[in-house]
């Protein structure tokens, strides 16, 4: 999870990036052309490319025309399914997702543009994101099955040329990571990814790929693999000590002059970066969206595939400051969802191929049907998990919702709470800090999560806690906690104490996600949204007595939370007491599992409040 701004169409589940205000924009021109509506061979016209096109018959004419298509952030979508819902993927804008209509999309701009002028590269965040890269990577992990991973078996079969990582790719550790590299025909690249403490790539900066022309000579297309730089935060645990992350203008100037002294005639650059030039963290680490920086910035760029943001923009051109040349950039939205194509035109001139003309668009998958030989590749392993999410564990009292949890203190996301005050207590029994009450934080990452009376499955329990987050305990004193909440409490809009009662407008101030509510259990406190940011807590006690700004107090908080994510105050430089690598879903899992039932009526304490000048706004 990171910060985000204005988020476009439904928050992705299980998954964690930043999404950057839809109305932030670096220089350049053509932010966004929507094309969402258009069938697949009406948008490719509409770019210029008749269905029927192909490159440049040989003879006089000395051009050829190259396509590039590209996803990103496929985050383990393989198939059209919904694993929440148990039943095919469908959103209100009509979308579909997965490989496999990837695929059927790929094939027929093959087949239109011809197999031996087209290239298919992806931009990050493959293998995590739905409960197929969980199981994956945790119930069944690859790395212990020798199972082929169900992203690099489609990948495969889909003939990608190459893919860059994403921070996503980092989330299950380093062996997981390299066992799907070594499962990939694809070369996965991350230039900026680096030895701890070197400038020495960890995998592989660039690949050039020749394209052999009919009546030309080959073409040489270079592509630079950028990931981001936010993984030395959200997955620090996993990757501090062995691997560093560099900015990725700096990376490209070094990069960019090599691809091109090896012959590269085309440079391509995939980067896991939006095109914002923000970051959801400080100044530490180097700019998260800087794909539009890179462009530019770095002479000798043609085409930029980027992704992360998890935005539909179609094409954006950037003119590079030192050149005056316009670079091509283009991110197709998440999960499969749209498939980025870009144009380039080379013209043979002086025994060298140079670009001359350049466009780029974004087709929606959801004008082609599955591919049925991709789907059946992954069958077995899909209904693997369709079972594991749909098994029982535990009975609810009463149906639960969360679609309230932004504005007041609900009983699913007690108990969230519930389960890490548990486990954080039961780990420090014993220890110097055990003495110490124990709090614990939570956020409202899904307002659609539900848990019906009766029933509860694993589906139900991934869909209230979304992310791959482990647990950690921390030590907090009175006063960081009132900053932190403090922090907080800035989620919300300043609203007047007389203005009608209308939370859902109150809510994600400054773009500030859902998933950046932090809420405390074990504390009582009001949240006055009447007052200016920085004044909005207050009857902050610890069983009924105000708390002491030097007690000290053991946090259950996540990972993520823990390693900067976010931004929250004090919480990153904390104490750690506890930190045993559990994983808060199956946490919650075992829970439900050992007690048999979820009754709010045992767990369930409205602890926290929103007021206006001090009254209750519920």
């Amino acid at each position: 999870m990171v910060d985000a701004g204005n988020m476009s169409g439904p928050t992705p589940r299980w998954c964690s990036c930043r999404v950057p205000d839809d109305a932030e924009q670096s220089s350049g021109v053509s932010r966004r052309k929507v094309l969402g509506g258009l069938t697949a061979a009406g948008a490719l016209a509409l770019a210029g490319w008749p269905g029927t096109a192909q490159a440049a018959a040989p003879g006089k004419d000395k051009s050829v025309t190259i396509t590039v298509m590209g996803t990103s952030d496929l985050h383990s979508h393989a198939v059209n399914w919904d694993y929440y819902t148990d039943a095919a993927y469908a959103d209100s804008a009509g979308n579909v997702v997965g490989l496999a209509r990837v695929s059927s999309l790929v094939e027929k701009i093959r087949a239109e543009r011809g197999r031996d002028h087209t290239l298919l590269f992806d931009a990050g965040d493959t293998i995590q994101g739905t409960p197929l890269g969980y199981y994956y990577a945790t119930v069944e992990p690859i790395t212990k099955t020798g199972d082929v991973h169900p992203m690099a078996r489609l990948m495969n079969a889909i003939g990608y040329d190459a893919v860059a990582l994403g921070n996503h790719e980092f989330n299950y550790g380093l062996p997981l990571l390299e066992k799907w590299i070594g499962q990939m025909d694809a070369p996965a690249l991350a230039a900026n990814a680096v030895h701890a403490g070197t400038t020495r790539p960890a995998f592989h900066p660039f690949v050039i790929k020749r394209m052999h022309v009919d009546g030309h000579p080959p073409v040489k297309v270079g592509l630079l693999g950028l990931t981001n730089p936010g993984v030395a935060i959200w997955d620090k645990a996993n990757v501090s000590g062995k691997l560093e992350f560099l900015d990725l203008v700096e990376t490209a100037k070094r990069w960019v002059p090599v691809m091109r002294a090896q012959g590269a005639d085309v440079v391509i650059v995939s980067a896991h970066a939006g095109d914002s030039g923000l970051s959801s963290y400080g100044t530490d680490l180097p700019v998260e969206n800087a794909s539009a920086m890179v462009a530019e910035q770095v002479p000798g760029i043609d085409a930029i595939l980027f992704g992360h943001a998890h935005l539909d923009i179609p094409v954006r051109y950037v003119t590079n400051k030192t050149t005056g040349q316009s670079v091509v950039m283009s991110e197709p939205k998440c999960w499969g969802e749209r498939l980025s194509v870009f144009d380039l035109t080379l013209t043979r001139d002086k025994g060298r191929w140079t670009v001359t003309g350049k466009s780029a668009t974004t087709v929606n998958t959801n004008t082609v049907q599955e591919d049925p030989a991709i789907a059946r590749l992954v069958r077995k392993q899909h209904d693997a998990v369709v079972g594991y999410v749909n098994q029982k564990v535990a009975t609810s009292t009463q149906a639960l919702s969360a679609a309230e949890s932004c504005w007041k203190d609900t009983a699913i996301l007690d108990y969230v709470q519930l389960v890490q005050t548990a486990k954080v207590t039961e780990a420090i029994a014993g220890t110097e800090h055990a003495s110490l009450p124990v709090l614990s934080i939570a956020a409202p990452f899904s307002r659609a999560a539900t848990f019906p009376a009766g029933q509860v499955t694993i589906r139900d329990i991934a869909g209230l806690y979304i992310y791959d987050n482990t647990l950690l305990g921390s030590v907090l004193t009175g006063a960081q906690i009132k900053d932190y909440l403090e922090y907080s409490a800035r989620y919300f809009k300043k609203t007047a104490p007389d203005a009608p009662v209308d939370p859902a407008s109150w809510t994600n101030e400054a773009g500030r996600p859902d998933y950046n509510y932090d809420q405390f259990a074990g504390v009582d406190y009001d949240v006055d949204i009447s007052k200016d940011p920085g004044s909005r807590i207050a009857n902050l006690t610890y069983k009924g007595a105000p708390i002491a700004a030097d007690q000290k107090f053991v946090v259950a908080v996540n990972n993520y939370r823990q390693s900067g994510g976010g931004g929250f105050p004090h919480i990153s430089t904390a104490p750690v007491v506890y930190n045993a690598q559990v994983a808060i879903r199956e946490a919650i899992v075992a829970h439900a599992s050992a007690s048999g039932a979820i009754d709010p009526d045992a767990f369930h304490t409205v602890n926290w409040k929103l007021t206006r000048n001090g009254t209750p706004v519920f």
